[in-house]
């Protein structure tokens, strides 16, 4: 086919696509709605955008069809679509685009002025225009992107824009998703000409190896410039550093803004500078044999995303010049080919200012492969009484369907290849992470939005380490996608109003929470459907669902209401009652799954991921029982006792076990019930040992500590007294304070950080462990004694991920 013929059939396949997923039962989207998210996912494709939360509304004068905040909160992304849905590209005009445009910017202009306030509180735009109210004083850029499938052939569009905000205009028409598309890159060329663009060249040093397989320099780039760069390409140039931009709140980002603003001159002196990498570079002509660089192409800043988006956010909001700053760069010109696998491990080697998140670079995790792999082995079974059967196509990277669909060739072999794989059984990984953290009980994640919650299960998948999927778990995910997107066509029929993926993951995470996860998924995959009971349980729970979320505390905004921990923590309470016959149909915990041997020497990580996670059903109120006949039988250690205890805390608050957690469990309960305990029985006697008054865990436990304490680990107070306090002492300190920390935070559950460690420093100074009166009198050296017990307690505490310890 000419290329001509290759952007109808890209046309037919999208349209295709936003019907399937608008008009079918699953989904009850405008069919505008959906391009616009599809759209959307090319441009987050592309590394131009994070993310988009599709909000459609239009008045006089306005219109909005998506929004999205970056990270810090400057930086404001507008969408504004035509959709035709003409098989054959309509041309839009320039007084179409401008309109278009214009519409996106009155609505911003209304918002910015207390727009929300006069229309109606129970809806999604009100949440956007509330929001970018409330945000007004902090916007320093808005990008609006006009979205369609018709082709956009003017230039030189112009809007009026704003003084105190810079306004930028994007076009994404379907010309441009698809060579976006069928490009195969994973994002567009940045392409920098520092001569053309800035008058200048950089100045560098050769660190060339001829044996290496990149090239090395050395350079040092003007603030302005870099500042200059970043203003052009935003999130894109920071596409493969695997930390986004901290607010400026935290320390780093505070100490380069005060450095930026006061001392200037020092800036060289004081910054890391950045590393950076890129796919080719061209240098200048110079008579005298220097080195000078004057074009670089997919320039991407791996370690130094702070660094860069302070210089424009301080130049922005601050009126800073930038004038006398200079920035010391390392560039790595690394070929295309390798970029994915040497740029991951240049950004996490690299990166040493704040906690690095490798989410970025999940795509080619083995998980999702073996995900992806299965999908093309495994059939679902045949439904309806026919023998018909399909299946479900795991899309790792963006395309790969409609990719797969077009290397068929004939008319007649894509048809075959839709039956065989309908568009509705298609699922991204994106998708997989909104099933997975909606079961694992985290619907404020979800919430957060499709790539931010996709990056936080990232993280959490790489916490666990090694992870088998085997047919089990792929066939009980898909009962996951089954059992989320028919809630979705529940909730749709209920006519909420809005808010319908707010309600749909909260229902379902309720529905975890308060089954114990004994949803029978065998059979879901067995019917491709859910039961009439389990469709009645969720239309009853979703009505309280949607009660709570409407009715923030506060009169908040209810969009980031769902946001919050606090959010979840309000529904997990909310008692409701469900049909018995719903009841009767939830598995019976089946302990013959755990190895009853009682010698199993299975390492953690060869456990795959199902047999883990059954540990996660148990219900919170059997670990409490293990702990009191444990107790009672004297057949378990203090030390077992307080784990089985912090895993009922951690259940009986909803919050999902890490997977060490999962694997001690395990292994305690088979232990227990070799030695006779029989969980069916001892659940018939409530009890939760953080309710009980005699604390006599707490004091077993305690004696336990203080004797595990090497006698080099107690600082002796007049030693305090007589010499200063040494780095040894503050080791010391940390040690003991680490221990006394964790088991604080077994007995006690969730708290904040400041309260654990001012528990433990209270219970070694009454137990004569430490002098912290004397460490006290050293602000710098009890400063420093806290930062490292914080560090310390991410790596130690319970030996998993601190998220499920710390509360926000």
């Amino acid at each position: 086919m000419n290329e001509q013929e290759l952007l109808k059939s890209f046309i037919d396949d999208l349209l295709q696509e936003v019907i399937v997923a608008s008009d079918n039962k699953e989904s009850g989207e405008f069919r505008i709605n959906e391009f616009t998210r599809l759209a959307s996912e090319y441009i987050i494709g592309a590394g131009e955008i994070d993310d988009i939360h599709v909000c459609y509304y239009k008045s006089r004068g306005m219109m909005v069809n998506g929004y999205n905040f970056s990270q810090d909160e400057n930086c404001l992304d507008l969408f504004v679509t035509i959709f035709s849905q003409q098989n054959e590209p309509v041309s839009i005009t320039k007084n179409q685009a401008e309109t278009a445009f214009r519409q996106a910017e009155g609505a911003l202009k209304k918002a910015l002025t207390g727009y929300h306030t006069s229309i109606e509180e129970s809806t999604e735009a009100y949440d956007m225009f509330q929001r970018i109210h409330e945000l007004r004083n902090q916007l320093t850029h808005v990008r609006i992107y006009l979205l369609t499938d018709g082709i956009v052939n003017a230039e030189n569009i112009t809007v009026d824009g704003m003084e105190d905000i810079l306004i930028t205009f994007h076009v994404w028409d379907i010309n441009r998703i698809y060579r976006f598309a069928s490009s195969g890159r994973k994002m567009e060329s940045i392409e920098i000409d520092f001569e053309l663009e800035f008058g200048i060249t950089i100045p560098c040093l050769s660190m060339v190896d001829p044996d290496s397989d990149y090239q090395g320099y050395l350079a040092v780039i003007p603030g302005k410039v870099l500042a200059e760069i970043y203003e052009k390409y935003g999130p894109r140039l920071l596409e493969h550093n695997v930390r986004s931009f901290l607010q400026v709140r935290g320390n780093v980002n505070k100490g380069i803004r005060k450095t930026i603003l006061e001392e200037p001159h020092r800036f060289f002196a004081y910054n890391n500078g950045i590393s950076a990498t890129a796919d080719a570079i061209e240098f200048a002509d110079n008579p005298h044999s220097k080195i000078s660089i004057r074009k670089v192409r997919n320039l991407q800043i791996v370690n130094g995303g702070q660094t860069t988006a302070s210089l424009y956010h301080t130049a922005k909001k601050d009126k800073a010049t930038l004038k006398n700053i200079y920035v010391q760069a390392k560039l790595s010109v690394i070929p295309p080919d390798q970029i994915d696998e040497i740029v991951p491990l240049i950004s996490r080697h690299a990166n040493s200012q704040n906690k690095v998140s490798d989410a970025d670079f999940y795509a080619n995790d083995p998980f999702h492969i073996s995900i992806e792999e299965l999908s093309r082995t495994t059939w679902a079974p045949a439904v309806d009484g026919t023998n018909k059967q399909t299946q479900w196509f795991y899309e790792r990277a963006r395309g790969q369907y409609l990719d797969a669909k077009s290397r068929e060739g004939t008319p007649a072999r894509k048809r075959q290849f839709e039956t065989r794989y309908p568009n509705a059984q298609k699922f991204t990984k994106t998708d997989l992470a909104k099933y997975e953290n909606t079961w694992m009980k985290l619907p404020y994640q979800v919430s957060l939005g499709a790539q931010k919650n996709f990056n936080h299960f990232s993280i959490w998948l790489k916490e666990q380490g090694k992870i088998e999927v085997n047919n089990r778990y792929f066939e009980h995910l898909l009962a996951r996608a089954i059992l989320f997107k028919q809630t979705e066509r529940i909730i749709a029929s209920l006519n909420y109003g809005g808010y319908r993926a707010n309600i749909v993951t909260y229902t379902l995470a309720w529905l975890s929470l308060h089954t114990s996860q004994r949803i029978d998924f065998d059979e879901i995959w067995k019917k491709q459907n859910i039961s009439e009971e389990l469709h009645e349980a969720i239309k009853a729970i979703s009505v309280q669902v949607h009660r709570i979320i409407t009715n923030p505390p506060n009169a908040r905004n209810i969009t980031e209401w769902c946001k919050r921990k606090e959010c979840w923590e309000a529904i997990c309470n909310e008692k409701i009652t469900l049909n018995q016959a719903f009841q009767q149909e939830l598995l019976k915990h089946d302990h013959s799954t755990f190895n009853k041997s009682g010698n199993d020497t299975k390492n953690p990580e060869e456990y795959n991921f199902e047999e883990k996670t059954i540990i996660s059903e148990i219900s919170a109120q059997t670990w409490f029982s293990l702990v009191k006949w444990a107790k009672e039988t004297n057949n378990l250690n203090a030390q077992q006792r307080i784990l089985v205890a912090s895993i009922g805390n951690t259940l009986s608050h909803g919050h999902p076990l890490n997977f060490k957690q999962m694997d001690q469990g395990r292994k305690i309960l088979e232990l227990a019930k070799a030695l006779g305990f029989n969980p069916e029985e001892n659940n018939k006697t409530s009890w939760n040992p953080c309710h009980t008054e005699t604390h006599e865990l707490e004091t077993e436990f305690s004696n336990q500590l203080l004797n595990n304490i090497p006698d080099d680990k107690v600082i002796d107070e007049r030693k305090n007294d007589k010499y200063p306090v040494t780095q040894n002492c503050i080791d010391l300190s940390r040690d003991a304070m680490l221990e006394a920390m964790k088991t604080i935070l077994l007995l006690n559950g969730k708290m904040s950080r400041s309260d654990a460690i001012r528990t433990a420093a209270k219970f070694l100074k009454e137990n004569g462990v430490i002098n912290f009166e004397r460490l006290r009198e050293d602000g710098p050296i009890w400063k420093d004694l806290k930062s490292t017990i914080n560090s310390g307690i991410r790596r130690n505490v319970l030996e998993g991920n601190i998220n499920h310890i710390w509360v926000k």
